[in-house]
């Protein structure tokens, strides 16, 4: 494989475009010991014992090879060989920042934004004093290591969520004092249903940041909002729900992003994270947009007959109940006619007349009062992480499919330095093929790798890309020439 040139394939697609291709969630590749190394130096070697542990995962898991055992302690199937290996070039890439960068022409992207590989683990590890050591160790790593290289490369703080107050700490060091400026968060919090019992196999929920949190977020959405970050989640489903095969990964995978992406912004609507914080700009990575099209046709629907207003037409008071009897008089037969006393004992089940005003306001959180805010929210606020092989982003584009017509906010998120692309060559290629095949036309393909990535990381930051070599074509993006 030759660093120096592109393919004849990324070259093709880059003489058919007079725009920037900027990937919003590509992949880097950490350098452990200099972690390591930081993670001694912010807590100790104890803590960074426990660090190494997260590495020996895979050798615990295996330890316990009996179904009902792993079962038991609430061991799950966990990836394996996530990572290139035989493609070595691409291996070093994703670890090295200086070839990253010098590949750049040869992969057709002019400017990456790399979301962490091991670092993925702060969004959801449940040692608090591991957590935010390791957060902090990798967010050093991060400005350190890409140093000289942010013209092209952007690398993403990862920011523990597990409090806000943690959450909070975390970000002004990583975007006050090291000056990162994207970051990702852990959306799906798993907690303990009894946190004081601390024996593995114990029965979890998940903690969305929004509706229904064990915290008040607001405070850390406010700090985002005042220092100009977007919040971007990167959380996977994975160990949730029925993604809990004790054997198969795969099985564990499939639509885990996707998943984890949609609990989160489910989450923010009916919290009204997204109505109280317009200025931000929240990103789902990695689970594509597909899942986004059903949830807003799902709130839609919910909203149209569900709202406090529409849900007064299922009020048990506005039972006209001496009609419904004269009907049963008229038509009820055997031993439905026989019973009849007994029609008042027909009438309670999902229909109490006692409920909570609270409950039955089910919108009144979420501060929506109208579709039309729905319909922004998911066309101005919400950006949905798609990788290039996925064939389901030409939805994104497709107003005839999607509920009110509107277009989704899909970006271009390569993936990178993990296991799904065997070739970083091939990304720009296979996103551009939704053009070749007439899924979604060139001025599309623009708002796909250029435009939609623009609105998301200058929606929430006007200052983003200065100093970026894509900041002319952004300045004049924005100014709409």
């Amino acid at each position: 494989m030759s660093s120096s040139h592109s393919t004849d394939a990324v070259a093709k697609v880059r003489r058919a475009i007079s725009h920037p291709v900027i990937d919003s969630d590509g992949h880097l590749i950490e350098y452990v010991p200099i972690v390591r190394d930081f993670v001694v130096e912010i807590a100790g070697e104890d803590v960074a014992k426990r660090f190494d542990r997260m590495f020996q995962a895979g050798s615990f898991r295996r330890a316990i090879p009996d179904r009902r055992e792993r079962r038991k302690v609430g061991l799950h199937a966990i990836g394996i060989w996530g990572i290139p290996t035989e493609n070595t070039l691409d291996r070093a890439t994703a670890m090295l920042p200086g070839l990253m960068y010098e590949r750049l022409d040869e992969l057709g992207i002019d400017y990456a934004i790399l979301y962490p590989t091991y670092g993925l683990a702060v969004t959801a590890l449940d040692d608090a004093e591991v957590r935010c050591a390791m957060a902090r160790a990798f967010n050093r790593y991060y400005a350190e290591a890409y140093q000289g290289f942010r013209d092209r490369l952007e690398p993403v703080a990862a920011i523990p969520t597990f409090t806000p107050e943690e959450a909070i700490a975390e970000l002004d060091y990583a975007v006050g004092t090291l000056g990162l400026k994207s970051v990702m968060l852990g959306g799906a919090i798993p907690r303990r249903i009894d946190p004081n019992d601390t024996r593995p196999g114990q029965a979890q929920w998940i903690d969305t940041l929004g509706h229904d949190s064990l915290h008040d977020y607001d405070p850390f959405w406010r700090r985002c909002e005042a220092l100009g970050v977007a919040p971007t989640f990167h959380a996977g489903g994975q160990g949730f729900g029925t993604r809990m095969s004790t054997t198969n990964n795969s099985y564990n995978q499939v639509g885990n992003f996707a998943a984890a992406g949609e609990g989160t912004c489910r989450s923010l609507v009916f919290g009204g994270v997204a109505m109280r914080f317009p200025k931000l700009r929240f990103a789902f990575q990695e689970g594509g947009v597909a899942w986004a099209a059903v949830l807003l046709a799902g709130l839609l629907g919910h909203y149209e007959k569900r709202n406090i207003d529409a849900i007064q037409h299922y009020d048990p008071a506005r039972l006209d109940r001496a009609r419904l009897a004269s009907l049963f008089e008229k038509h009820a037969r055997g031993r439905m006619r026989e019973t009849m006393d007994r029609l008042g004992d027909a009438l309670s089940g999902l229909s109490d007349p006692n409920e909570d005003l609270p409950r039955v306001d089910m919108f009144g959180e979420s501060q929506i009062r109208s579709a039309e805010d729905l319909l922004r929210m998911f066309q101005e606020q919400f950006f949905f992480g798609c990788e290039a092989d996925d064939p389901m982003n030409a939805i994104a584009f497709s107003p005839s499919l999607t509920p009110g017509g509107v277009k989704l906010p899909a970006v271009f998120a390569s993936d990178v330095g993990h296991w799904d692309v065997r070739d970083m060559r091939e990304v720009l290629p296979e996103a551009w093929e939704l053009v070749e095949e007439g899924r979604i036309d060139e001025g599309q393909f623009e708002d796909f790798v250029f435009g939609n990535p623009v609105r998301l990381w200058a929606g929430t930051n006007p200052r983003f890309f200065e100093g970026t070599v894509v900041g002319e074509a952004v300045t004049k993006r924005l100014a709409g020439r």
